[in-house]
């Protein structure tokens, strides 16, 4: 029996049930985890990476057992779409008069953009794991927008860059790939875990250093994510910076693009 997609919204789903439409949206409880990737046509990117990123962060909360995790994500995967462009986003809520259950995926359609984005850098939260500051970097990123940027990236009162309301944050200093040190207040990125691994392969210098958004200046600065891969800074809104040419993002991001799988079919 073919299992049909789930509609647009908010599902939850039940052991040895399956997903079914929440009654409430804000049905689950308060937010605890939360991992999405890009499918389109089918297809999508280090699948596997963002299942294993959400199992770790949900047994860092206490979350489900990892049987219950898989069987959860086997019934996701049975749901998703494959035709068209998603961006499905599966959740891990907690009720307050009990244990946390899984909720998802919240079935988004997913306009992808490969251009460049004009950045404002702001002080924001420095989530421990992705989900239960969403709505906040959400605020954030609006704010950024009122000041006619499109990307928020995230410093830390000392100045240091950490990361953007939506990606992580690497540029190059001459031939070195450059991100902020992990002992950073930095989410890890499955997308630019990818990036890293390739400039490894490819016997590209990596280095993990502090820098402020002023010493970026003249820089090829990178916003990496699922949704959009990699997109170059192409102005930094409010500050008399100079932004480089994007040379290498191009090649990087039809490098990026070919990775692309098959969902897993059962």
């Amino acid at each position: 029996m073919t299992t049909p997609a789930v509609a647009e919204g908010l599902w939850a789903w039940t052991p040895g049930r399956g997903l079914a439409p929440a009654a409430d949206q804000a049905a689950g409880g308060r937010l605890l985890v939360a991992d999405s990737w890009l499918v389109r046509e089918g297809r999508v990117r280090a699948y596997d990476r963002h299942r294993e990123r959400f199992a770790r962060a949900c047994a860092d909360c206490g979350g489900p057992r990892p049987r219950r995790l898989s069987a959860f994500w086997q019934d996701v995967t049975a749901v998703l779409p494959r035709t068209s462009a998603w961006f499905p986003r599966v959740e891990l809520a907690a009720d307050p008069w009990s244990c946390g259950c899984c909720c998802g995926p919240r079935r988004r359609s997913a306009r992808t953009c490969g251009c460049g984005r004009r950045a404002s850098a702001i002080r924001g939260p420095c989530p421990a794991r992705k989900g239960p500051d969403l709505d906040t970097l959400a605020r954030v990123r609006r704010r950024a927008c009122g000041e006619g940027a499109e990307e928020a990236v995230l410093i830390a009162p000392s100045g240091t860059v950490l990361e953007s309301a939506t990606a992580s944050v690497l540029w190059w200093e001459d031939d070195t790939l450059c991100l902020p040190p992990p002992r950073l207040p930095v989410l890890p990125g499955v997308t630019a875990g990818l990036v890293q691994e390739r400039a490894l392969r490819s016997g590209i210098r990596i280095a993990h250093r502090e820098r402020t958004v002023a010493e970026l200046d003249g820089r090829e600065v990178w916003l990496v994510n699922a949704l959009h891969g990699i997109r170059p800074v192409t102005d930094w809104v409010g500050r008399p910076m100079r932004v480089s040419l994007a040379e290498r993002a191009g090649e990087w991001r039809d490098w990026l693009d070919s990775l692309s799988e098959p969902l897993p079919s059962d």
